[in-house]
């Protein structure tokens, strides 16, 4: 095992990732940007670097600063994280070339199934049966063209692209050209590449992925699915693992699809193969997550697999400890991304201090966080605050402990999606699992009741002055001269003093 572990992210996952280490009696480092000088993930490591300003080009994204830091702390191994760099082939052959391992899949298999028009060629070579689509580097014309082919409604989608960025929607053949103009133009920003390519949309589908792990002798086992169906522009909001839209036999044929498809790029490390499901029951493959997923959770909930010490394992060299068969589940899992955005409002990203914090608990509640009252939430990053994960031994237990773990999450100072949350778990569809991937975006979805009332901040502040009002005539009743210091007096001697003036 290694010694010391560099974590090459930021927020929740990166303190997450350090917890991991912690128990493995490691030694940890982390990096830094401006912005997050005071950031939790700072505060739990053993040492912290500083990489740079804080847009994420030139801090979170700098390689050459990045590499300096881990040679710098003394780190033998580097773990990626998800988002920013954890995706990227260049940066795992940064890393290796320093003589540091590198704790995710090869750069090979990073870069076989980062492009997703080659992914889908080896998935077919492979026999993983994939949606309908064209190759990449489409003009404008052959773009109308392949589309009429296809048939509408299609996904104009990012080659290099990830996250629902680069991806656009086209229900008939006047949207295209605009689709195409700012998919191209999405893509550049978010990847620095514009190459897209044309598949066709499966309406009314389920977002099914597969978690995998596999070693690097050859060994690869699937931790089951999970259901991410709920998703707003393509951005994941709800999580759960079991699927109630698999069978047990369904379940294991995509398990097998997944390991053969990892098995097709010579996978090593964890990794995420994601599939849509269809009304009628036929899956085709999506694209493969080459990183730890922000839903982990909810597997290692499930499964009572560690998946982040497994990457440990896995990278330093060892085998899997399982085989499939050794591989069960129990109960069901849900997660909640918690993100500074206002879903009154659109879903309006939001940015501020945080100026008070209190967090759920209690059994089969899971908060996997990386905020604290006084915290600022900046702009220049992803909004998520936190992931809120429950388990319960049936979906309906671990839905009404959802329930009343977002009863009790409190954040002040910043709208957040907890709202939306609370209403889906109320939400008879959502509670029969009657859902697919346009549940919140489509037409006859779901909608958010109505807001609460702006005023309620307003409204504290007058009954805090009028609970101060009330305090100063005590005091005048009291015989407290005006503007005295006033001796401490308990909370119990307080009340004792005014029900004895009430009772005269």
């Amino acid at each position: 095992m290694f010694s010391r572990i560099l974590v090459a992210n930021r927020g929740e996952i990166a303190v997450r990732i350090l917890r991991a280490c912690g128990e493995r009696g490691l030694r940890t480092a982390a990096v830094y940007s401006d912005a997050d000088r005071a950031a939790l993930h700072v505060r739990y490591a053993d040492e912290a670097y500083r990489i740079g300003p804080p847009p994420a080009r030139e801090s979170y994204l700098n390689i050459p600063a990045i590499i300096a830091a881990a040679q710098a702390s003394g780190a033998d191994a580097v773990h990626p994280g998800y988002g920013f760099l954890a995706e990227s082939a260049h940066f795992a052959e940064a890393v290796l070339a320093a003589g540091l391992a590198w704790i995710g899949p090869s750069p090979d298999a990073i870069r076989a199934m980062g492009d997703k028009v080659a992914a889908r060629r080896t998935m077919i070579a492979a026999g993983v049966p994939v949606v309908p689509g064209t190759d990449v580097g489409l003009s404008d014309d052959e773009a109308t063209s392949a589309a009429i082919a296809i048939g509408y409604p299609v996904l104009v989608k990012a080659s290099a692209g990830g996250g629902g960025k680069g991806m656009r929607v086209v229900n008939t053949p006047a949207e295209l050209p605009k689709a195409l103009a700012a998919a191209r133009r999405e893509a550049l920003n978010a990847f620095g590449d514009e190459t897209i390519y044309l598949e066709k949309l499966i309406s009314r589908a389920r977002h099914i992925e597969i978690q995998i792990l596999a070693d690097s002798h050859g060994n690869c086992i699937h931790l089951g699915e999970r259901e991410c169906s709920i998703q707003r522009r393509h951005q994941k909001l709800i999580e759960e693992s079991p699927s109630l839209a698999l069978t047990p036999e369904l379940r294991a044929e995509m398990g097998a699809v997944a390991v053969r498809a990892a098995q097709a790029v010579g996978y090593s490390n964890a990794g995420t193969v994601e599939f849509l499901l269809d009304r009628s029951g036929r899956f085709y493959f999506l694209e493969m997550n080459t990183r730890l997923q922000v839903e982990h959770p909810v597997t290692e909930m499930v499964t009572g697999i560690d998946i982040v010490k497994e990457q440990l394992a896995i990278a330093s060299g060892r085998r899997l400890r399982w085989d499939q068969a050794e591989i069960a589940f129990k109960g069901h899992a849900i997660e909640c991304r918690i993100n500074a955005e206002d879903p009154y409002n659109n879903f309006l990203p939001q940015t501020g201090l945080i100026t008070s914090l209190l967090e759920p608990t209690g059994p089969g509640v899971r908060l996997e966080s990386s905020i604290y009252a006084g915290w600022e939430v900046s702009l220049f990053y992803d909004p998520m605050l936190a992931k809120l994960i429950v388990w319960g031994e049936t979906r309906a237990e671990a839905i009404l402990r959802m329930r009343r773990a977002l009863a009790e999450y409190r954040i002040g100072g910043v709208h957040t999606t907890i709202p939306f949350h609370q209403q889906m778990m109320d939400n008879i569809r959502y509670q029969g699992a009657q859902f697919d991937t346009q549940f919140v975006d489509g037409p006859d979805g779901f909608r958010m009741s109505a807001a609460p009332s702006r005023d309620l901040a307003r409204v504290a502040a007058i009954a805090a002055a009028l609970v101060e009002h009330e305090r100063g005539q005590e005091a005048v009743i009291l015989g407290v001269p005006c503007g005295e210091q006033r001796e401490q007096v308990s909370s119990w001697r307080q009340i004792g003093r005014t029900n004895a003036l009430r009772t005269r």
